[in-house]
């Protein structure tokens, strides 16, 4: 237990009480299956899906980051092929605003990666790997990454335009 508390700590401590910037890349097999990182964090799940990406780094482009996120956190190496749209997510002790991209495949092998801004001990990407669309809708939304709750096949994921808000209304 007191690991888990230590963990979650640290992870406020590097994540949170600031402002990211932060890219994604949503990666789909087949036309129904999208690539998901299952990330540590504080919350009551203790764990949530996402699309893989992180923090832009000081003069690095949004897309340099993307491709060096991908790779580091899943072993794939990618192309960027078109922005999609602006989330931004405000929940103390964390504000992200993340630009989504729609990416394609061009070469390494799916592995799970790390988090460079982690302790090598204090890892919190636990897996990776491609989820069907039809799956995720019928587990508790709140494991998985907000767009999921507003799309529900990869058509409306990549027709998402513009600025999403998810905002701790409490």
């Amino acid at each position: 237990m007191e690991e888990i508390q230590d963990l979650q700590q640290n992870i406020i401590d590097i994540f949170g009480n600031k402002t990211r910037v932060k890219v994604r890349g949503l990666l789909f097999r087949n036309t129904s299956d999208v690539l998901l990182i299952k990330h540590l964090t504080i919350g009551k799940n203790k764990f949530f899906y996402s699309p893989p990406g992180g923090g832009i780094d000081f003069g690095e482009s949004a897309e340099e980051s993307l491709i060096r996120e991908f790779y580091e956190e899943t072993g794939l190496i990618v192309r960027i092929n078109k922005f999609l749209f602006t989330h931004e997510y405000l929940h103390p002790p964390f504000h992200e605003v993340e630009l989504f991209f729609e990416i394609e495949e061009t070469g390494g092998k799916l592995k799970l990666g790390k988090d460079p801004e982690m302790e090598s001990d204090s890892q919190i990407i636990e897996e990776v790997k491609f989820w069907n669309l039809g799956d995720i809708q019928k587990k508790d939304a709140s494991l998985f990454h907000n767009i999921f709750r507003l799309a529900k096949t990869n058509t409306e994921l990549l027709n998402l335009k513009g600025y999403i808000l998810q905002k701790d209304n409490s």
